[in-house]
């Protein structure tokens, strides 16, 4: 009786606290939904927005929809057959008379040089729609073009909804006529050197930060508390200063008149000015400057969790300092020296201000690139293509470091 009592009273105990856990994880949820809105705003949604705009294909089937699906069960062997031509000639007629042919005929031209001129000459010069039967022979008479392969090839490619055509230029590829994914023309060919320029430049960035921000981290994690918060006002400097000033005024000390050039000279150590800035000096002068702190306080902080004991043991052993620093002292740090050459290197190559600036033509990264498709040709699609390639580098460089750092616990910190 008393067993089945307390049973029965248990029942009401568990739906509370079910019902209270249940209310504080809605309160949780309520604190971070603001934030999750907007990282999704703000981060996550214009990131999917690339993603598809790199692989989106929609111009020519909105401009050319009776063409597109007249050409979904052409093999691309030869020439298409009468009612693909009589489809062109009656979207053309549409095209014309709404205004949007160019829609088409900027997109075509993307795969065909000179492909804007084709469809907008035969849309202007195509008054009327042929006659049964005439289409073909009409279109090629406006324009030959019309009785190549490669022109219906072009439109073949681009009639969506998805294309690989953007991804594909922005790694130098390109489809022959046949379908297959060949190398572009060599005057086409560039964003494989300009990609390896970025990677280039981000881990020269990376290389000098961290040979320049390791002493100055170290140094913060020994000095007395009040030297090294006054040392790391000084570090922190920078982030007090606009980055267009900080680039402008490598400008004014790298010039040739600038004051670098001009302390050399007065010293005595060159006879006539160097060339200092806009070339891959001043880039790497100019970024390593800004990006420096990004090095030093991920070191920092794992430098201040280290236990000046491990030192101390390694001397009272008998091991010199430098072999207690190597073995002891350094290995403790690579998870900093991760987190910070990681974080530089991200933020190197997705530089476009400070290259821009202080280089030269021969020195702009992949972000100019960008740049000039997203504003001056408005190419969204390279442009979006563009910016994933240099996306999934960066993923693939977080999932390395991710697993040297879990590898690096699970074998533990230190090594006997």
């Amino acid at each position: 009786m008393t067993a089945a009592f307390v049973a029965g009273a248990d029942v009401p105990l568990k739906r509370r606290l079910k019902r209270a856990e249940r209310a504080r994880q809605l309160r949780a949820l309520g604190l971070v939904l603001p934030l999750l809105l907007f990282l999704l705003l703000t981060f996550l949604g214009p990131i999917a927005g690339m993603l598809w705009r790199s692989v989106d294909d929609w111009e020519v089937p909105q401009v050319l929809p009776k063409t597109v699906e007249a050409l979904a069960g052409w093999d691309g062997r030869d020439l298409p057959g009468e009612a693909a031509f009589a489809a062109l000639a009656a979207d053309l007629q549409v095209a014309r008379a709404s205004g949007t042919t160019a829609i088409a005929a900027k997109r075509l031209n993307y795969s065909v040089n000179g492909f804007r001129t084709i469809l907008t000459s035969t849309a202007r010069n195509l008054k009327t729609m042929p006659e049964p039967g005439q289409a073909r022979a009409s279109l090629v008479a406006v324009n030959p073009a019309w009785g190549e392969r490669s022109t219906w090839v072009a439109i073949k490619g681009a009639s969506g909804p998805v294309t690989g055509f953007y991804l594909l230029a922005a790694l130098d590829l390109t489809r022959n006529l046949d379908g297959a994914i060949v190398a572009a023309p060599e005057d086409q060919a560039i964003y494989r050197d300009v990609f390896a320029r970025t990677f280039t430049i981000g881990l020269g960035v990376t290389a000098l930060c961290l040979l320049l921000g390791f002493p100055v981290a170290y140094l913060l994690a020994t000095l007395p508390t009040g030297q090294s918060n006054l040392l790391m006002i000084f570090v922190l400097l920078p982030f007090w200063t606009s980055l267009l000033v900080r680039t402008c005024a490598w400008i004014v000390l790298l010039q040739s008149e600038g004051i670098v050039n001009g302390v050399m000279q007065w010293l005595g150590i060159i006879d006539a000015p160097l060339r200092l800035i806009y070339n891959r000096f001043g880039v790497y002068m100019a970024m390593t400057h800004v990006l420096l702190p990004f090095m030093i306080l991920p070191l920092y902080s794992v430098m201040r969790s280290i236990s000046p004991a491990y030192m101390r043991a390694a001397a009272s052993l008998g091991a010199p300092p430098a072999v207690a620093f190597l073995r002891i002292y350094l290995p403790q740090t690579l998870p900093g020296i991760g987190a910070g050459s990681l974080l530089v290197f991200i933020l190197a190559i997705g530089y476009y201000i400070t290259p821009a600036l202080v280089g030269g033509a021969a020195d702009q990264m992949i972000s100019a690139f960008i740049a000039f498709y997203t504003t001056e040709t408005v190419n969204w699609g390279l442009a979006s293509a563009l910016g994933t390639v240099l996306l999934f580098a960066t993923l693939i460089l977080a999932v390395v470091y991710g697993k040297l750092v879990h590898g690096r616990q699970n074998t533990g910190g230190l090594k006997n």
